[in-house]
């Protein structure tokens, strides 16, 4: 049995620590920067790169020294040499999985080859892992990939608040403890339903993507690519656009003759649903009780019944929902049941609104920019968003709100290169705040209005006098509404 020296276990623990770190965290920022040896002015990516050179490097030299199989080692020292090995290994194919993914975009439903994944495995069982291990670390690999690649490629900007949302997001696909996944979880997480929470326009359904398309996904070596595409992962799903009966066909789908129209079977997205897929229902809070009820079956006893029949079929995905009403607002006016909102709730996580994250990092709008027009053109142009930053500084300004969040950005960039100016438009109809939401809706008593008022104002001026000047109350009483409105209507 071969032991580790002091200087390779000691660099070992520090790979080990950052195998179970999450990557969005400061604590593997903290762990990279003492692996690599490099300076705290390195680029994510120049660190990331100085990272895997380092540990490459070291990994070269052990298995010239020890011949790199994990049963050659002492029992104490072998959780640390395979977790070692799999860092490597899966940094060594980080490029071509970041192709597969690209290609795989573009392809759609048709799951593609994958060429490297006999090296891959082959170079696992080199190592010492068994064929079943090698393949089940080739197909966590992928995942992890995928999942890093949705979160940092989609979720842009350096704000702390989407910095913590990224954090969060990797949590909810492979929990805080990734060892804890990989060795009881990886093929549970359908008992883990997710509750998004964000005003229109902030990026839900971005969220929920990334965590959908972050699903495990088997491999067939027989054929050489993954079970299915990942696009087919996640079935999206709002349901404000449907009516009562329309919901429950969409979401359990009907039997032929099940009610008028219903000329022939139709398959509803419980039953579109791929093993360890999910669902995204957006705008959760318009859904009746009835249809609740039914959906707290579904996540409950992972069945549900199509309209019309009478034959129980089984749900195997993962619900994700998401709504723009305030968690305060929904716990307090019962706007979901709480036996469905305790079982939809396993983690919830809010996407904050463009004014906070721009109000945090000033240099997220042009982050924003630069990524918009990068997807319009196709290409990155720094000259083209430097002239829409100008714009936006001149009309409607660098201290706008951003009612429409992140959408609203995405219009006002096409209407400036259309129009050469944005223009805001007053807040439309059917997408007011929360709060306008909840007075339009009738669902507020006089506490609650005068709060959400107070915290309206706040967040338009700014400070605690300016809210108690215009609402003409003192600045204690402003700041304690300004409080409660902020519990019900925030962030």
């Amino acid at each position: 049995m071969i032991q580790l020296n002091s200087k390779d276990r000691a660099f070992f623990s520090l790979v080990d620590q950052a195998v179970s770190a999450n990557p969005f965290s400061q604590t593997r920022a903290a762990l990279d920067l003492k692996i690599s040896g490099g300076s705290d002015t390195l680029t994510v990516t120049e660190l990331a790169v100085a990272v895997f050179q380092k540990v490459r490097s070291r990994i070269d030299t052990f298995v010239s020294r020890t011949g790199g199989r994990i049963q050659d080692f002492d029992p104490k020292d072998r959780p640390l040499v395979t977790n070692v090995f799999l860092f490597d290994i899966f940094h060594r194919f980080v490029v071509q999985f970041d192709d597969l993914i690209a290609r795989q975009l573009k392809a759609g439903e048709k799951s593609l080859p994958v060429p490297f994944a006999s090296e891959t495995i082959g170079l696992l069982k080199q190592r010492g892992f068994t064929e079943d291990e090698a393949l089940r670390y080739f197909e966590l690999s992928f995942q992890l990939r995928r999942a890093f690649f949705f979160i940092q490629q989609n979720l842009v900007g350096c704000s702390p608040c989407m910095q913590t949302l990224r954090e969060r997001l990797w949590n909810n696909i492979f929990t805080h403890n990734i060892h804890w996944y990989d060795r009881y979880l990886w093929n549970r997480m359908e008992d883990f339903s997710t509750l998004i929470l964000g005003p229109t326009g902030a990026g839900k359904g971005t969220a929920a993507a990334a965590i959908g398309r972050s699903g495990y996904i088997p491999f067939d070596i027989r054929k050489g690519c993954f079970a299915h595409s990942f696009t087919e992962s996640l079935i999206p799903l709002n349901l404000s656009q449907f009516s009562k009966t329309l919901i429950e066909s969409e979401l359990f789908g009907h039997k032929k003759g099940a009610f008028t129209g219903a000329v022939t079977d139709y398959t509803g997205v419980l039953a579109r649903c791929r093993p360890f897929g999910s669902i995204f229902l957006d705008e959760i809070g318009e859904v009746d009780e009835t249809v609740q009820i039914k959906l707290l079956q579904v996540i409950q006893e992972r069945t549900f019944t199509p309209v019309g029949s009478h034959l129980a079929e089984r749900f195997s995905g993962r619900v994700i929902a998401a709504t723009n009403r305030p968690l305060g607002l929904i716990r307090s006016k019962k706007i979901l049941r709480d036996d469905f909102f305790y079982r939809l709730c396993s983690d919830v996580i809010e996407v904050p609104s463009l004014a906070q994250r721009i109000k945090q990092d000033p240099q997220e709008l042009k982050d924003l920019l630069a990524h918009t027009v990068t997807r319009i053109l196709g290409k990155s142009s720094p000259a083209l968003t430097n002239e829409l930053y100008d714009a936006i500084s001149c009309q409607p300004g660098l201290a706008y709100d951003w009612p429409g969040n992140v959408r609203e950005l995405e219009q006002c960039v096409r209407r400036i290169l259309i129009n050469q100016r944005y223009t805001p438009d007053s807040l439309p109809e059917d997408n007011p705040t929360p709060f306008l939401q909840a007075v339009k809706a009738g669902e507020l008593d006089a506490q609650s209005l005068l709060s959400g008022y107070c915290f309206t104002l706040y967040r338009r001026w700014g400070t605690y006098e300016a809210v108690a000047k215009q609402s003409r109350l003192d600045r204690r009483t402003a700041k304690k509404y300004i409080q409660e409105g902020k519990e019900i209507f925030g962030p």
